[in-house]
């Protein structure tokens, strides 16, 4: 059995069209592969731990886990909407793969390859904790550029081990960090030199981007790699109060995800991950996760004496109406709130992710290319032939003899090599390309034939023409439906087509009769208003970023009143364990007492909140932080991230009313 996988999603955020250059093609891949008749299993699942998590969830005053439940969820639906179809997705913070992690670590240990060592890292002394990754933001030791602690992500692209940064500074408060002295565990990368350098060179497989930059880095230097962390949300280190490092829990998803997939499709995960030295395994990827999954990942899986994946296939990056994809600069396209929302087919933004270009190479995403591509391949090329076929097949005949040519047979053979071909060094752009020739020939073959003319004079001889054109649309739905599953299955119930269980050989088989239902049309036109409503929302969200503004929203002062604000008189407050930010209120409203949880712990000392007058916002639905039931909001104002309170000018009644 073939196993291919997906790099997981980060739950910190929503998918945007940069994520979609590893899964669609990935599950276009795997639906080609099924084509041929390969048995295949497709797992990913949610990257959930890590410090841009733990940070988001505390700018939020929730926990990790409610972030992580957020996105999980999110990710799953979109895949869901664009017909990415995984046998198994799953979560890196699920008990399974903590055992797994757990038992692989230890194995590490156990055989020498993980070993303690006092390290300096940076400390905050003002919020008295060591800032491990995106706690901390510095200057990159080997370029000089702005870096964050584990990444040089706007310079030189480097990994950076824990206490490299150069002049840290604590991205919580913004106080200056000093280093500390701490003891961590490292993974003896180092010796795994000499078997990397010959798995890449002489063994893995995959795309010339991901193998060429995997080596250059080997041969230039390995170092051994810190792999734990200062954190509680995370796969805990054995026997230390610290966390395992996210990039490892992260990739033994793909080894636990396995495990659960079968389990439900009753196969065995060690015939995948414990059957020698390579495995039928393929790994998409995009290009900045190259050194985690082909150095990192394979040294890891040597160690622990698991099967080593066989290709990684790393896409090219995306850009935005030819800027450099950026969310911070608005060049960005939200697969959701944009597109799905829009009303867009998914099959289009699947059929422009493939064929766009090689899968090597950059994607430029452009709403007016997205509305050609559209417009004049899929409907003026490949949709018009189908449905010029059928229709006219449908009207004049009901069912056609298929009495097909020599000549249609070896066109249509040739594009299957191709497909098979182009399949094996994954250029997907170039399985479209030939499916799209054919569908072109298509309707050259229609045109010129004319059997509108011909069933006026010729019919016996016209059905000989609609059988030739017939088979042609069945080899076209069944080579493109692993790109555009929803649109082809629609259209293959005319002809009473099994999409689900065709394989690639079926587009030669000859049926003795076709009997035709109504044909549905294969695609629905981009109109020119609607691209001109997604490149206004595109500009604006340009314009905002450029100047740092939010977008206005006024409301009417009907909005307002419906607004229950009042004073209310803190009567006790305290800390909630396991949060920095979160402090447990209660507060006297006039006619009840209320338990508010409130992220002010940075601002403001617990002891020094009770008597305080503040106003508090009553009827706004509870909600659940850190396990903790708050029925209301205080208001505060923020002041470069901190909380201030509003109080009154003077003493007022408890229970009073703003308005």
């Amino acid at each position: 059995m073939k196993l291919v996988t997906c790099g997981l999603p980060y739950a910190n955020g929503k998918a945007h069209i940069g994520h979609l250059r590893t899964y669609i093609p990935a599950d276009v891949y795997v639906r080609y592969l099924r084509l041929l008749g390969e048995e295949v299993l497709f797992i990913c699942g949610s990257d959930c731990h890590g410090t841009p998590i733990v940070v988001n969830a505390e700018k939020e005053g929730i926990s990790p886990k409610e972030l992580v439940d957020r996105y999980h969820e999110h990710f799953q639906k979109v895949f869901k909407e664009l017909e990415v179809e995984f046998d198994f997705y799953g979560r890196t913070d699920a008990e399974y793969n903590h055992r797994r992690t757990q038992e692989i670590v230890k194995t590490l240990m156990d055989k020498g390859y993980i070993y303690a060592k006092e390290i300096e890292l940076a400390y905050c002394p003002k919020c008295d904790r060591f800032l491990p990754d995106r706690y901390v933001e510095g200057i990159c030791p080997y370029c000089g550029a702005v870096a964050r602690g584990d990444e040089c992500d706007q310079g030189c692209g480097r990994h950076l081990e824990p206490g490299e940064i150069l002049q840290p500074k604590c991205k919580i408060c913004g106080s200056p960090a000093v280093f500390k002295k701490q003891k961590h565990y490292f993974f003896k990368l180092t010796a795994f030199k000499d078997f990397l350098m010959d798995y890449l060179e002489n063994k893995l497989q995959g795309t010339s981007n991901a193998l060429n930059y995997a080596r250059e880095w080997v041969r230039r230097e390995l170092k051994d790699w810190c792999i734990t962390r200062n954190l509680e949300w995370g796969v805990k280190f054995p026997n230390e109060n610290l966390v395992v490092y996210v990039w490892v829990d992260a990739p033994i998803g793909y080894i636990s995800f396995t495990e659960q997939a079968c389990k439900l499709k009753g196969c065995n995960w060690e015939d995948i991950w414990k059957n020698g030295e390579i495995s039928d395994i393929t790994h998409f990827i995009g290009l900045d996760i190259v050194y985690h999954h082909c150095i990192f990942w394979p040294a890891m899986l040597k160690g622990a004496d698991y099967s080593l994946p066989k290709a990684v296939v790393a896409s090219g990056m995306v850009k935005v109406e030819g800027k450099t994809f950026s969310k911070s600069r608005g060049y960005v396209v939200w697969v959701e709130d944009d597109y799905l929302k829009a009303g867009f087919h998914p099959d289009y933004l699947r059929y422009y992710i493939v064929s766009y270009t090689s899968h090597e190479k950059d994607l430029n995403f452009s709403w007016r290319v997205f509305k050609d591509k559209v417009n004049n391949e899929l409907i003026g090329t490949f949709g018009n032939f189908i449905y010029r076929v059928l229709h006219f097949a449908w009207k004049n005949f009901g069912k056609v003899r298929m009495n097909v040519d020599d000549e249609i047979l070896e066109r249509i053979a040739k594009v299957k090599d191709k497909i098979v071909e182009s399949l094996k060094v994954w250029e997907f752009k170039e399985i479209c390309d030939a499916f799209m020739e054919l569908a072109t020939f298509g309707n050259e073959f229609f045109q010129s034939k004319k059997p509108w003319e011909l069933i006026k004079t010729d019919r016996e001889e016209c059905e000989r023409v609609l059988a030739n054109a017939i088979q042609l649309v069945k080899a076209l739905l069944i080579f493109a439906y692993p790109v555009m599953p929803k649109s082809m299955e629609k259209v293959a119930e005319t002809i009473k087509l099994d999409l689900k269980n065709a394989r690639i050989e079926d587009a030669l088989k000859v049926d003795d009769v076709v009997e035709l239902g109504k044909p549905k049309i294969p695609f629905e036109r981009v109109e020119d208003k609607k691209i001109e409503e997604m490149e206004r929302i595109m500009m604006e969200r340009i314009r905002r970023a450029e100047k740092g503004e939010s977008k206005e929203e006024l409301v009417d002062i009907k909005d307002f009143a419906k607004l229950d604000i009042r004073i209310g008189k803190i009567i006790k407050a305290e800390r909630i364990k396991g949060s920095r930010k979160l402090l447990r209120l209660e507060v006297d409203i006039g006619n009840e007492i209320r338990q508010i949880v409130a992220g002010i712990a940075e601002t403001y000392n617990p002891e020094d909140l009770v008597g305080k007058l503040v106003p508090v916002l009553v009827n706004i639905k509870p909600a659940k932080l850190m396990g903790v039931e708050s029925r209301g909001m205080i208001l505060a104002v923020d002041v470069d991230g901190k909380a201030v309170l509003l109080q009154p000018e003077k003493d007022v009644p408890v229970g009073s009313k703003v308005r």
